[in-house]
């Protein structure tokens, strides 16, 4: 009776912390998906905005190559990690570019480009949650994965830890443009 007992309460562990274990990894692949979106509609805006700015500005093309260039590369970038590199050189790339509107008034009063100014911007403050959210959601997976005793039936059903997206120490202090 107790060894039924003892069996039984080991079974409702692992069913529990198995369960467990598949809904936080699910909740990390949910929040990485989340941010694949936003990327995506920024990655849609670019070339908009790229556009609209080439009109008024087209001995920027510098710039507005390099922006062209990392999204490119974004587009071909699968860990979590690197991408986290190559979207934070984009959004610095992206803020040179709209930085350019205070150097063509002409640019500055185009409807169109501060529609897309106004899009990219949104996009950018969804993007940041959507970041936060998914580190959260590594962090509680990670947390799930690592602990005793779970990390016994983490490792035997091949849960391993997943990667937070972050930004390079250098890319992190804040975007200085400087416009000649």
């Amino acid at each position: 009776m107790i060894t039924a007992l003892i069996a039984a309460v080991v079974v409702a562990w692992l069913v529990f912390s198995y369960n467990r274990l598949v809904r936080l990894r699910n909740q990390v692949r949910t929040a990485w998906a989340d941010i694949d979106v936003q990327l995506t509609r920024r990655h849609d805006l670019v070339p908009q905005l790229v556009s609209a700015v080439r009109g008024y500005a087209s001995h920027e093309q510098t710039v507005l190559q390099a922006v062209t260039d990392l999204r490119s590369q974004a587009l071909a970038v699968q860990s979590p990690a690197r991408l986290g590199e190559v979207e934070s050189a984009l959004e610095q790339a992206l803020s040179r570019v709209l930085a350019l509107k205070e150097a063509y008034p002409d640019l500055k009063a185009s409807e169109s480009f501060i529609q897309l100014q106004r899009d990219l911007v949104k996009v950018e403050e969804t993007l940041q949650y959507a970041r936060r959210f998914y580190n959260g959601a590594v962090r509680d997976y990670n947390v799930g994965v690592q602990r005793v005793p779970d990390i016994v039936l983490a490792r035997a059903f091949g849960f391993s830890s997943a990667e937070f997206y972050q930004a390079r120490d250098e890319e992190r202090p804040s975007v200085q443009v400087q416009l000649q």
